[in-house]
């Protein structure tokens, strides 16, 4: 887990918008490693840039588990094709604590921690950095896109591009229009995300997006009632998935995106909207005071095994 040397030479970046060849994700987390392995198994270089090296060597070890399930489940018959597959993916990921290794490219995707503070001085680094063909990308779920490049000069060539957890899983990706945003751009990360192997809608730059907007009053109802002692949280989650349908209940999918996250994305929505629905909830505040933030910390909603996640 070295800091790279050199890989200006590794890669070639490209001066057209048309063809990503080239992408730096920042930001190692579940979101992170997860969209740097999609890019790599759909055969396109990648870098991961973490400030920690700690969190790069548990995203390492993530990708490759992950990549073993996709190639046992692709190529059930034959081992040897799966053993190319994962570590040919494995080779187009190089990773790195240093961001100015991962700046000579043609995309870069920022999936750090939802600050403002902290995403706009990232942006302010990368765009003195970046050549000036490379397309900026906020990953925000909350968050206004518009704000957070608010001091960029190249806000043609930046937009949002949200996807979903679990990224390898998640089929769908929401392309976010900039209020600058050139259409050349736009239909360049339209072309890049389904190369990638995702669904690609479009939104503009409202609270939410699409799906956080619609997702948001559903969780927080949810919480609500099991906060009021309405139900179990065991009940309402098998409730959603067995009677609406849905993959995860939403104190499973709470617990796997982060009590953090969501307390954060409420925060934004209510100050954004005024909507009474995304108003604070105690009992998601008090477990992010007390540690409680779900899968990543061990325990949540429902307690985990961190040594099996």
């Amino acid at each position: 887990m070295n800091k790279l040397v050199g890989i200006t030479r590794n890669f070639s970046s490209s001066a057209s918008l048309n063809a990503i060849k080239t992408v730096t994700v920042v930001g190692g987390g579940l979101m992170g490693s997860g969209i740097a392995q999609v890019t790599a198994q759909a055969g396109q270089n990648v870098y991961l840039i973490d400030t920690q090296k700690e969190q790069l060597e548990k995203a390492q070890k993530s990708i490759k588990n992950n990549l073993v399930r996709v190639a046992k489940k692709t190529f059930k018959d034959d081992a040897a094709k799966a053993d190319s597959f994962v570590k040919e993916s494995l080779n187009r990921i190089k990773m790195s604590t240093a961001l100015e290794d991962g700046v000579n490219v043609d995309l870069v995707v920022e999936a750090i921690v939802e600050k403002l503070d902290a995403k706009q001085e990232l942006f302010n680094k990368l765009d003195q950095l970046c050549p000036e063909h490379t397309i900026l990308a906020t990953n925000t779920s909350s968050m206004s896109v518009n704000e957070i490049g608010s001091r960029i000069k190249r806000k043609d060539r930046y937009g949002g591009l949200h996807f979903f957890n679990p990224v390898p899983v998640m089929r769908l990706l929401e392309v976010v229009k900039g209020e600058q945003i050139s259409e050349e751009t736009y239909q360049t990360l339209m072309t890049w995300g389904k190369s990638v192997g995702k669904t690609c809608i479009t939104c503009k730059d409202t609270p939410g997006f699409i799906v956080n907007r619609l997702l948001g009053p559903y969780s927080a109802e949810a919480m609500r009632m099991y906060e009021r002692g309405d139900a179990s949280k065991e009940d309402i989650d098998i409730g959603m998935k067995l009677g609406a349908g849905f993959p995860m209940g939403p104190f499973e999918l709470a617990d796997y995106t982060g009590l953090d996250t969501n307390k954060y994305a409420l925060h934004v929505m209510f100050k954004k909207t005024g909507d009474p629905v995304f108003r604070p909830i105690p009992l998601v505040d008090k477990m992010v005071t007390e540690g409680k933030l779900g899968i990543k910390s061990g325990e949540g909603f429902y307690k985990y095994n961190k040594s099996k996640v």
